[in-house]
């Protein structure tokens, strides 16, 4: 029976490191860059559409990276990726991968969206120098109707979420880790 259990785990943890490894694959070509534009655009007006106030932050952030399709899973070990795109004064100017670990209590898989606002142009040098990771202690905000309306800038970031589907479980630790690429 016991057997029976750790091969079932082994499969599912399996399975979903795979899931997320095939939602995050690198962009190699222009049609993929093309449908990560596109995703991020549909994100975006998503984001907009869930909190009106958000309009204001995409209009005044110095910089912005949109993650639309992440993919994340675990069973006490867990992992997310996604790509996104980088908006500099509304333009695109380059694209990024999001890699994410956690440990602890998890349990499941879930797909969400996420964005990331820049104050000012040494926040986005970071980001853009490939030293931008956060850690346990970061926050991001869910996506809600006004969640925008009282949150400021910590470090020259701020981080909203969205839910997109999937189910986890999750009292765990963990960074995510960026690397971008200009176009």
């Amino acid at each position: 029976m016991k057997y029976i259990i750790r091969n079932s785990t082994i499969r599912l943890f399996t399975f979903l490191i795979a899931v997320c490894l095939a939602i995050g694959s690198s962009a190699q070509n222009t049609d993929k860059d093309n449908k990560l534009m596109n995703d991020s655009k549909e994100a975006k007006a998503d984001f907009i559409k869930t909190d009106e106030l958000m309009k204001n932050l995409f209009k005044n952030a110095y910089a912005y990276v949109i993650f639309p399709n992440v993919g994340k899973g675990g069973f006490g070990i867990g992992g997310a990726t996604g790509n996104g795109i980088l908006f500099q004064q509304g333009a695109v100017v380059g694209k990024a991968k999001m890699t994410q670990v956690s440990i602890g209590f998890q349990w499941g898989g879930q797909m969400y969206r996420e964005v990331i606002f820049f104050e000012n142009k040494e926040a986005l040098d970071r980001f853009k120098e490939n030293r931008l990771e956060f850690s346990a202690q970061a926050s991001a905000v869910a996506a809600t109707a006004g969640a925008s309306a009282n949150v400021k800038y910590a470090e020259g970031v701020m981080i909203f979420t969205q839910v997109k589907g999937g189910l986890m479980y999750e009292a765990s630790i963990g960074g995510q880790k960026f690397k971008y690429t200009a176009f």
